[in-house]
């Protein structure tokens, strides 16, 4: 039985590492000036599409819950690519501002989260990402907010996948 689960888990791995290559994120270069409807030709449907403050649009391409990955691709009045970005980097994660950020500057800049989640310990929800480090390691990311959905504070830790322990 364990030597088919083996089996079965390595064919699954293949079918998601193809799909992957296959998919139109596999790596996303969207030429400023593109027109909007290319861009849904090349990437589908957005998974979200958010207002911003300047008055244009982000079209939100999220591979979460399980993906980790997240592009933001922000149009211009004119309906024109103006920039295109993966989202979920520490980088872009550190700009968080505890005290200042509310959960919908999170979800604009982020998209929506893997999961919504609450503990004893805190008094409001919690979002939490899936992403990739920079050295390649498997990644969550807590947004802590309060009752009124304010950020309080926020940290990444490590996603413990296919750790030595899980593969016996």
């Amino acid at each position: 039985m364990k030597k088919l689960l083996t089996i079965a888990s390595a064919l699954l791995a293949a079918v998601v590492l193809a799909a992957c290559a296959s998919s139109p994120f596999a790596s996303v270069e969207l030429a400023p000036g593109t027109p909007r409807q290319q861009v849904i030709e090349r990437m589908g449907q957005p998974t979200r599409i958010v207002r911003l403050p300047n008055g244009a649009e982000r079209l939100q391409y999220s591979l979460q819950p399980i993906g980790r990955y997240a592009w933001m691709v922000d149009m211009d009045a004119a309906g024109k690519v103006a920039s295109s970005r993966q989202a979920l980097t520490i980088d872009n994660f550190n700009r968080i501002e505890p005290g200042v950020w509310t959960r919908n500057d999170v979800e604009r800049e982020f998209g929506p989260p893997a999961s919504v989640e609450s503990v004893a310990s805190w008094n409001g929800p919690i979002l939490t990402y899936r992403w990739i480090d920079n050295q390649h390691s498997d990644m969550f990311f807590w947004v802590y907010l309060d009752g009124q959905n304010v950020v309080r504070r926020a940290h990444p830790g490590m996603e413990f996948v296919n750790a030595p322990n899980d593969r016996s």
